[in-house]
């Protein structure tokens, strides 16, 4: 290991020269109270930037054990630091200079959601950041005098205010990590307590936009369950919290447009994931199997038992093992459902806004006008008792505009401006007021799926090596094709979708072939959880922009992946 003086010297004989003098300082550098590790240097100013780490013993770091010694802990110690690091960054950088990337200093910050990255790595050693920085150039010939500016004038202030435990806010830390053991906790307890989601009172759902995710300010009514569905949690740290219980079984939301079902529900979905303070949303907690289910119009589906919702086809054309290059909306709805059932869900999450028509509901007029024997498409309100009663899945549904529904649904609530009413009584009333012809369907459902086993063919390439990228949150590219996750409503963070990506290359680097589907998915999680995230990834450095996605996405990403073959 060199010293910070003979990089310092480096760089002064390296300064004008051609970028690619760069290379030579790859390597690690002790510095005052940490080690410098250039990981990875760019070819280019213009390419993807270097990868840099700085390594912190905990002699000095001393951050205490007790913050990181379970896995939550871990996570909301990782993703706090992260975000001081990257205040800190935003705080003391430089006026970026000079061609290409030059001067981007970078980290993993992470969003409201608390996911298992890799932006921090932290044990009883070492604290450990991960950046990505754009060495500076003029032109293509190496800047010294800015390397020396970020690296011996402005990263030492970063380091030295981000990760010694002496120099953060403490009492915030401690927070943040307490806040994520209330969580955790409450997410044990609700199967526990024969619950699916739980909606804290005072609780801020409606955001600030619709491509915003912090909470709305101004104009909000705090939540407040009604009183026949309130309970009570003792938590670790916060002590008695009162919120709204979510039974198992079928619930609806329902009520006008515009007074907050979505919203409601969208709370619900990423409910999956603890939050950061200030959210709003830090104490809804859902089941972390909890899938949103919607229409898809045009995605492929491939090989996929969709006979609980759709058969007797023309041409008798088997839907057992059902493919389709452009599958309809409501095929899509029924493919979407029978492919999270096949990864374990336990809890599905559909919006009538965003769902095929006549995959919710026939209505009687329609059902005497085109008869049961010429209509392909079982309704998901003939079904979803069943799937209750005979495999233990639970719905919450956003409707508004069928009141079918009410003859299935174990739980009512209505939203009125925002606000929640209890109206089970009154909607089983109803029910038995105005008889509705609902089919129920009782009979035994095969939802076999289990063996769709991925084919080696899956993995071809047209020509030269296979790259897999990704395009934001929404979009992967292996080789010419594109992987669509734009309907993939629980995916939240860029690097988890970065994670999927390389997850996909490791199928297929490993030949994980002639293994279901799900296998493969449990076998990555399994080799995650016993290495860690960084396993995954072929880069030999560090890979500091990965964020663990669920199962749930995994696999969404794979049935959409238009290669896939199965067999």
């Amino acid at each position: 290991m060199k010293s910070k003086e003979q990089l310092e010297v480096e760089i002064k004989n390296y300064d004008s020269k051609g970028y690619g003098f760069y290379k030579n300082i790859k390597g690690s550098y002790k510095f005052d109270g940490y080690i410098l590790s250039f990981d990875h240097i760019q070819g280019d100013p213009y390419a993807s930037p270097s990868r840099i780490r700085v390594i912190v013993n905990q002699s000095k770091a001393k951050f205490p054990s007790e913050l990181f010694d379970e896995k939550y802990k871990k996570i909301a110690l990782v993703n706090f630091i992260a975000k001081v690091f990257n205040d800190n960054i935003n705080k003391n950088s430089l006026n970026r200079s000079g061609s290409g990337k030059s001067g981007m200093l970078t980290i993993d910050k992470g969003s409201q959601q608390l996911l298992d990255r890799t932006a921090i790595y932290v044990d009883e050693n070492n604290l450990e950041a991960r950046l990505e920085v754009g060495l500076p150039a003029n032109g293509r010939r190496i800047s010294g005098r800015s390397f020396i500016k970020i690296f011996f004038e402005m990263l030492p202030t970063i380091v030295r205010n981000s990760l010694y435990y002496n120099n953060i806010d403490q009492k915030k830390l401690i927070k943040q990590v307490r806040l994520s053991e209330d969580q955790n906790y409450i997410r044990s307890q609700l199967k526990k307590i024969g619950l699916i989601s739980f909606i804290a009172n005072g609780s801020i759902l409606p955001r600030e936009s619709g491509v915003s995710s912090k909470p709305l300010k101004t104009n909000v009514s705090p939540f407040e369950s009604p009183k026949s569905l309130a309970i009570e949690i003792n938590l670790p740290n916060k002590g008695i919290i009162k919120g709204m219980g979510i039974k198992k079984g079928i619930t609806l939301i329902v009520g006008g447009g515009y007074h907050g079902k979505s919203t409601l529900l969208n709370a619900i979905e990423l409910g999956v994931y603890n939050h950061t303070e200030g959210d709003g949303r830090e104490y809804v907690i859902t089941l972390d199997d909890a899938v949103k289910i919607r229409a898809e119009d045009g995605r492929r589906v491939e090989k996929v038992n969709v006979t609980p919702f759709i058969n007797n086809l023309p041409g008798k054309k088997d839907t057992t093992n059902f493919s389709t290059e452009n599958a309809s909306g409501s095929t899509s709805q029924a493919a979407n459902i029978i492919e999270s059932i096949e990864i374990g869900t336990s809890l599905l999450l559909i919006d009538e806004d965003t769902s095929a028509t006549n995959f919710m509901i026939r209505d009687e007029r329609m059902q005497r006008l085109v008869s049961g024997d010429k209509e392909p498409i079982t309704p998901f309100i003939s079904r979803v008792k069943s799937l209750y009663e005979q495999f233990d899945l639970s719905t919450i549904l956003v409707i508004g505009g069928s009141g079918d529904y009410f003859d299935v649904a174990d739980t009512v609530i209505m939203l009125d401006e925002y606000k929640l009413i209890d109206v089970t009584n009154e909607a089983k009333d109803i029910a038995k007021e105005i008889k509705c012809n609902v089919l129920n369907k009782s009979d035994q459902l095969n939802m076999h799926c289990y063996n769709r086993k991925i084919s080696k063919s899956t993995f071809a390439y047209d020509s030269g090596k296979a790259k897999v990228k990704t395009f934001g949150l929404n979009q992967i590219g292996y080789d010419k094709t594109n992987i669509d996750l734009n309907y993939v409503e629980q995916l939240v963070d860029e690097s988890q979708t970065r994670t999927i990506a390389m997850i996909i290359e490791y199928i297929k680097d490993k030949e994980l072939f002639n293994k279901s589907l799900k296998e493969n998915v449990d076998i990555i999680y399994e080799e995650i959880n016993y290495k860690g995230l960084e396993s995954i990834s072929k880069f030999k450095g560090h890979p500091g922009n990965l964020a663990m996605p669920r199962k749930y996405e995994i696999a969404a990403a794979l049935n959409r992946f238009r290669r896939l073959k199965i067999k």
